[in-house]
């Protein structure tokens, strides 16, 4: 990449953050070509920069104004094209080249603004279908954007089309075992992200998040006391609930791990590593889910250079 020595450093400022925070996705991305992969870690960075806003501890109204700024920036300084520089901050700076080397889509970052403004105001989800909504906005859209980065064998409107579906099957994929991973830390943040229908067929606390939340929370902290030994209500109850969940996830990776025979070599590689990643913590989760409840569930470093090494092997030619 020639670039001006400004927008160097503010891909290099973005690969940083992508290296330090992106403990499951970098994995994936350094298997890319070096523009295709500064680009990813500026997407990357940008959505990590999102996802904090709506995690942090500021109050909802100061949460939506900075939201609102995120998205006033896309629209102003990325959506006015190659001029539009992006200031002086990196991640908008690199973001904004990233947008027109290679036509990343503005509404799909739009549409992880709008994700994170259903988590700041506390948006429960009654079906799944609803749920599939939130995660096609804050992980599918994410998908869509990478689409326009990876290089795809051929870029017909019907395969561009089709690869666009299967991106943000896989990224809804990748969100469900987000949160699986994430239950107890969410209801510990006021936050239930399994949908309500499921939750009561399993007799488990369903309802607003803020009701729902703590009293989901108190369960699993029962479960943990009374059933020791792997046997008693709540813990059988959040046990089944954990394997009916990990079934679906199942079957979004195996309609969105389509995408990688459209996609060339290293693109390939790339999400062979990344989604083969979070299948192996899917199953992690789905073979012990007191262990998935009691902490985060993660992958050792030379385990997720097992499967990078694997995805690169994989893609083949």
């Amino acid at each position: 990449m020639s670039a001006r020595p400004g927008l160097a450093a503010a891909y290099g400022a973005c690969e940083a953050i992508t290296r330090e925070q992106a403990g499951n996705f970098y994995w994936g991305i350094r298997l890319l070509s070096g523009e295709r992969r500064r680009a990813m870690c500026a997407v990357y960075a940008f959505a990590r920069r999102v996802d904090d806003i709506g995690d942090g501890t500021l109050p909802a109204a100061q949460k939506l104004a900075l939201l609102d700024r995120e998205e006033a920036m896309l629209q102003g300084r990325l959506g006015g094209g190659a001029g539009s520089g992006g200031g002086e901050d990196p991640v908008t700076l690199a973001l904004a080249d990233a947008v027109v080397r290679f036509g990343v889509p503005m509404d799909a970052l739009e549409a992880l603004i709008e994700g994170v403004r259903m988590d700041v105001a506390g948006v429960g989800y009654e079906s799944f279908d609803e749920l599939v909504l939130y995660c096609r906005r804050v992980a599918g859209a994410i998908g869509r954007a990478c689409l326009a980065i990876f290089g795809l064998r051929r870029r017909s409107g019907e395969q561009l089309a089709a690869a666009s579906a299967l991106a943000d099957d896989l990224g809804v994929a990748l969100q469900l075992t987000n949160i699986l991973r994430d239950v107890r830390e969410d209801a510990g943040n006021g936050r239930v992200y399994l949908p309500a229908e499921d939750l009561r067929r399993f007799g488990l606390p369903a309802g607003e998040p803020a009701v729902a939340a703590p009293a989901l929370l108190a369960a699993i902290e029962r479960a943990e006391v009374r059933a020791p030994a792997g046997v008693g209500g709540e813990r059988a109850a959040l046990a089944g609930l954990y394997r009916m969940e990990a079934v679906r996830a199942r079957e979004w990776f195996e309609r969105g791990m389509g995408l990688v025979p459209l996609l060339d070599r290293r693109s390939g590689a790339c999400v062979l590593a990344m989604a083969g990643i979070y299948r192996r913590l899917l199953e992690r989760i789905d073979a012990d889910p007191a262990q998935a409840l009691a902490a985060r569930i993660s992958l050792p470093a030379r385990e997720k250079a097992l499967v990078a090494a694997r995805g690169m092997l994989g893609a083949g030619a």
